[in-house]
């Protein structure tokens, strides 16, 4: 949508996103917590299905992962909280209530990607509707009290949509990241495990808030930086028309790439929160020891971003890495085991383009042992490895490592069968180049004539006629002093 106006407008955003945890039960009860896995409504009791008489029973695993995110985040960890009713018509609720945090949440304050919280609190998700079946729904309550975490960011005005959408984007990117190095939840947006909303106005006035609207459904980065720059064309375009705007919810149309209306926005005491009388009072400091969490938490994401920074990887190599678990994990447990940040480099270089190319090629390979991987990274700096044998032998110990791991040889054994170990003996070395300067006169007077574009030339007749065992830079150093 394209405004009509050319004030200069600014944006305030907050974003709400829910995270699904991944304790192995539900919030409430000891039904499995398997929302996707297993056959529709296999994984429910009288308590997810609110018959007359369940009692609710708080899961502290869920609390202790919550805790664990407002550590990370630097967030207050309460003392005193409660759970509280937030009476509101949910067709895939039975109870007609949802259990939730109103007063008294479980983290107040802390700040993540330069944006302050104002709370991450303790709910349950609803169960899942299935609209497609015509002129019915169906109701999987397999999802039905799963912990779910909301998140809340104080409003935050910026400077323009762009800057807005962009710094917002990149905030749930971090918290994504944050979730999933933390081991709390998955956080796969696919399957729903973090649902992003933003909250969102404009103003002439940065001092001066103005008609909020929610845009729910947000289901990629990349749909909420489009959701807000929509809407603020979409409230700049009213505004220049003279029409009022009004606070409401509004869902996003992922194809059409438009928002539209849902309902009118309720306010809190719409929803008539009151304490729930099934549950305790709960006093966290006295149940979990919150300074040994503290000191258990593992290296966090924008500390590996500065980490990988000083060892010199790219901002898109750093993403890889930050993006995806396994593969961050894989690489930490390498470089624990290489001595430079050059080595380090070295190793993210040749996972990330070489290794995974040959895997996207071949489903069947799999990440070789870090320790086979790194002793290769080792053999290349010190130049027992040329760059090419590198490649070679990495694919080799993917491709038949369950050979190697029955025959339980060594990475040297198998490089010196590929013949691929470089020579470095001086006279070796110089033996091959002058055999190749006497099979090739003519390129050997050009060169000396100053033509150093046929030094790779030779290099190249070098390493064909060693079978690939010579050292390049042996070879040029010969050339040179030849």
């Amino acid at each position: 949508m394209e405004t009509k106006t050319e004030k200069k407008y600014f944006v305030t955003v907050g974003m709400e996103v829910h995270a699904e945890l991944n304790t192995m039960s539900k919030m409430w009860c000891s039904c499995k917590n398997d929302p996707f896995n297993s056959d529709p409504n296999q994984n429910v009791c009288p308590v997810c299905l609110a018959e007359p008489g369940a009692l609710p029973v708080a899961n502290l695993e869920a609390l202790r992962s919550i805790i664990k995110v407002g550590l990370a985040v630097g967030g207050n960890i309460a003392n005193f909280t409660e759970f509280d009713r937030k009476n509101y018509f949910y067709p895939d609720m039975p109870k007609a209530y949802q259990i939730t945090q109103f007063k008294y949440p479980v983290v107040s304050g802390g700040k993540l990607a330069g944006i302050e919280l104002t709370r991450i609190h303790m709910e349950e998700d609803t169960a899942k509707s299935d609209h497609e079946k015509g002129s019915y729904t169906l109701i999987d309550f397999n999802r039905a009290g799963v912990p779910l975490m909301e998140l809340v960011t104080e409003p935050i005005t910026y400077n323009s949509k762009e800057e807005a959408a962009k710094a917002s984007s990149d905030f749930c990117k971090e918290y994504q990241r944050l979730i999933r190095t933390l081991g709390v939840g998955d956080a796969n947006m696919e399957k729903g495990q973090l649902r992003l909303e933003a909250n969102m106005s404009i103003t002439l006035d940065p001092k001066v808030f103005g008609t909020k609207c929610e845009v729910k459904n947000l289901n990629s980065f990349n749909s909420v930086e489009k959701a807000i720059m929509y809407e603020v064309d979409r409230h700049a375009d009213m505004l220049a028309k003279g029409e009022t705007i009004l606070q409401e919810t509004r869902g996003w149309n992922e194809t059409k790439m438009e928002t539209f209306s849902q309902r009118k926005k309720e306010n809190a005491n719409d929803y008539r929160y009151f304490p729930d009388p099934d549950l305790p009072k709960m006093y966290l400091h006295e149940i979990f020891d919150i300074e040994k969490m503290r000191s258990d938490l593992p290296e966090l994401p924008n500390v590996k971003k500065e980490k990988y920074l000083s060892i010199g990887l790219s901002e898109k190599q750093i993403d890889q890495l930050l993006d995806d678990n396994i593969l961050g994990k894989y690489y930490e447990s390498g470089i624990k085991l290489l001595k430079t940040n050059e080595e380090s480099k070295t190793f993210s270089n040749y996972l990330l383009s070489d290794v995974l190319g040959f895997i996207a090629k071949d489903n069947n390979l799999i990440l070789p042992k870090a320790e086979s991987f790194t002793e290769i990274i080792t053999m290349l700096s010190s130049d027992k490895l040329s760059s090419r044998g590198a490649k070679d032998l990495l694919l080799n110990i993917m491709e038949n490592s369950n050979k190697y791991n029955t025959e339980n040889k060594s990475i040297l054994d198998i490089a010196t069968s590929l013949n691929l170990i470089q020579t470095v003996d001086p006279e070796a070395v110089k033996k091959v180049v002058e055999k190749v300067i006497a099979e090739n006169q003519k390129e050997w007077t050009e060169y000396k004539a100053g033509a150093v574009k046929l030094e790779m030339f030779f290099v190249g007749k070098c390493m064909k006629e060693s079978a690939g065992s010579g050292n390049p830079k042996a070879f040029i150093e010969i050339l040179k002093s030849l």
